[in-house]
């Protein structure tokens, strides 16, 4: 693991989940759990693919593994693509 891979993931887990934050707004962030945003493709991308997810959001049944991911785009009034693009840009990775 690279040391910009280190920081960006450190960074990450101190947002707390992306979905929670979206639908209770600001809160104590709590576990997270890094899921890899395909964009509809198979296979994981880069570390700047990485959205903090808690373990209801990641593997529970209305998380993305639970519903699949169109499944939970369809459910939630943001997308996986929306989750993606908050973290790159309160991370600033969006700048890099």
């Amino acid at each position: 693991m690279t040391r910009a891979e280190q920081i960006h993931k450190g960074k990450l887990a101190e947002l707390g989940c992306l979905a929670c934050l979206r639908i209770h707004g600001p809160h104590a962030p709590g576990e997270v759990e890094l899921h890899h945003y395909r964009g509809g493709g198979w296979g994981r991308g880069d570390f700047k693919t990485l959205v903090p997810l808690c373990p209801a959001h990641h593997r529970g049944p209305l998380g993305v593994h639970g519903l699949g991911t169109k499944g939970f785009d369809k459910h939630y009034p943001f997308t996986q693509r929306d989750l993606l693009d908050d973290a790159l840009r309160m991370t600033n990775a969006d700048q890099t």
